[in-house]
């Protein structure tokens, strides 16, 4: 039987990328409201889409080193690139719930109180859109960008006689 510890679930990629993940939805949260409420108030994706950028940037750093730290066999330059197309990818998945929110469904004032077109904004960019681009993250960051070690299978055993 295995034991468990605090210190193996923390040890665990999975995670310490929601730890990365929550650190970098405070950092779009912010940057997000901030840009919304006080520079551009009738441009809420591009808003959403500018915290989501620089989160993305830390959470480089802080997924390579901490979360990762054991992969990334790849070069530089070649994994920050794979990155960048995930994270990219990452970005349209996350805003695509808040565009289909306001722009296909009109969730937006007039059409709605001030009130509901932030609880739809809330639900559909930060929650289901984060969920969906988290998932695809974690499964692309895995695969692609900071893949497992290889193992080379064992040679088979000769027969001296």
């Amino acid at each position: 039987m295995q034991s468990f510890s605090v210190r193996s679930l923390v040890e665990h990629p999975a995670l310490r990328f929601l730890v990365v993940g929550g650190l970098g939805f405070v950092i779009t949260m912010g940057i997000n409201y901030g840009l919304k409420f006080f520079v551009m108030p009738q441009h809420p994706v591009t808003a959403l889409s500018i915290g989501i950028i620089v989160a993305t940037v830390f959470s480089y750093f802080l997924n390579k080193k901490w979360s990762f730290g054991d992969r990334g066999e790849l070069r530089t330059g070649h994994e920050l690139l794979l990155f960048l197309v995930v994270s990219l990818i990452g970005v349209a998945l996350n805003s695509a719930p808040l565009w289909i929110s306001r722009y296909v469904f009109g969730l937006e004032v007039p059409n709605v109180s001030l009130a509901g077109q932030e609880l739809a904004d809330f639900i559909s960019g930060p929650v289901i859109g984060t969920l969906i681009a988290m998932g695809f993250r974690y499964w692309a960051m895995n695969r692609f960008v900071f893949p497992a070690q290889q193992t080379q299978p064992a040679e088979p055993a000769t027969l001296d006689a």
